[in-house]
């Protein structure tokens, strides 16, 4: 049982890593509630599962122009000033979201504007915090600070929907936001006792050069590019989020609506807590495959399913499979890509999970507006399944990758193991 636990290590030895994980901790608990209250206030106000979908839409340009330069930012400049500066916004915007609910016929264009803005920030703030735990953490505790970031993730993800639901139930939406808002201000005062996290000497200035050359890293590194490609044709084709409070409706049981947005997250969390045997998987392209086929078999089950018990139960396996796959993509990355190119590298990875979900929502949202809202469920699995396994296929590397014969693995243990000889 001691074995299957998570690796408590990063934890006890990093003081900033503790402040991280708590103030993302916070965040991510009040970002749960907006989450959740924004396609439901939608939904309110529209009635229209493409209205819904459209979210996605709105946040896609943004995400992909932010997330690109924010790891360009991210390697040029010191990654604590640039997360509390990208976190102050996103707090204001937050802010806007309760004002526009609080109006007594509340506009729906706010709704788009501030996602397409919360996501340029986002952009923006991602690939720094994901560059700085490299940082922060030593190299052989990379995969349990992994598992503790994907962990605190899930617990907020579940507490946070299911509050929501309670909270907009009998207090409405604004409650929703103004205590996202709260959530904000309490993760900023965490973030400012972060120490100065500068850029690598002679770093560059952000630029489109320097982008393109961590494009040319990526593209070079097939085992790279296959988590990527892999996950964003995952989260494309099978990622109903945006149409579950229709789901549930359709189901016949409006009150399993927060049930929905936290099943994912305790499959997740199931894992997370059994996630000792990690660090002692070598092959990580080849869980990275597993899981995202299980991932896609789980959300063919839950559209087929007519009880919502059932729905409910594949969802949660789905989030279990979502949570190894992640776990694996990001020890793969964190493990093998040079601090220099860190940042750079992170805003590609930004855009390879955070553009499938949001082209995932436009999908599922017309999808269900032509052919029902469990087919555009279940029909995404299917093409889920269908093209990791033809991915798999067209990118051998990613099954074959070793990461104690890895050639970048070793040079990143290397290099880590000089510098702390040298200090």
């Amino acid at each position: 049982m001691r074995a299957l636990l998570p690796d408590l290590a990063p934890w006890h030895s990093s003081r900033d890593f503790r402040l991280l994980w708590l103030a993302g901790l916070v965040t991510v608990f009040g970002s749960f509630l907006t989450f959740v209250a924004v396609p439901l206030q939608l939904k309110e106000l529209t009635g229209s599962t493409f209205a819904v979908g459209a979210v996605g839409a709105a946040e896609l340009v943004p995400l992909i122009i932010c997330g690109l330069y924010g790891g360009a930012l991210a390697d040029a400049l010191d990654r604590r000033t640039l997360i509390l500066w990208t976190e102050g916004g996103l707090g204001v915007l937050t802010g806007v979201l309760f004002l526009n609910a609080a109006l007594p016929h509340p506009p729906t264009w706010p709704l788009y504007v501030v996602a397409a803005l919360v996501s340029a920030l986002t952009g923006l703030q991602r690939p720094a915090l994901q560059a700085m735990v490299p940082r922060i953490v030593p190299h052989e505790q990379l995969p349990a600070a992994t598992t503790l970031n994907h962990m605190r993730w899930q617990v907020g993800a579940i507490a946070g929907p299911s509050l929501a639901g309670v909270l907009i139930t009998f207090a409405g939406v604004r409650c929703a936001y103004l205590l996202d808002t709260a959530s904000y201000a309490a993760s900023l005062a965490l973030t400012l006792g972060l120490r100065p996290s500068p850029p690598s000497p002679g770093a560059q200035r952000p630029s489109l050069s320097g982008v393109l050359e961590g494009a040319r890293y990526a593209w070079s590194r097939k085992e790279l590019l296959g988590t990527y490609v892999i996950d964003l044709a995952a989260m494309f084709f099978a990622f109903p989020t945006a149409i579950f409070p229709f789901l549930a409706d359709d189901l016949g049981a409006p009150w399993s609506l927060g049930l929905m947005y936290a099943a994912g997250a305790v499959g997740s969390l199931l894992v997370s807590v059994t996630a000792g045997w990690a660090p002692r998987v070598h092959h990580h392209g080849r869980m990275v495959v597993g899981a995202a086929a299980g991932w896609g078999a789980a959300m063919t089950m839950a559209g087929w399913m007519t009880d919502v018990w059932l729905v409910l139960l594949f969802l949660a396996v789905a989030g279990g499979c979502d949570m190894v796959s992640g776990l694996f993509r990001s020890t793969l990355w964190d493990q093998t890509i040079p601090d220099e190119l860190r940042g750079r590298l992170a805003g590609i990875e930004l855009l390879s999970y955070s553009v499938g979900p949001q082209l995932g929502q436009v999908r599922v949202g017309a999808m269900a507006a032509l052919t029902g809202v469990r087919a555009s469920v279940w029909a995404g699995g299917l093409a889920c399944l269908a093209s990791v396994g033809l991915l798999a296929l067209a990118l051998p590397k990613l099954l074959s990758y070793d990461r104690r014969t890895d050639e970048h693995a070793v040079r990143m243990r290397e290099r880590e193991a000089a510098v702390a000889e040298a200090a």
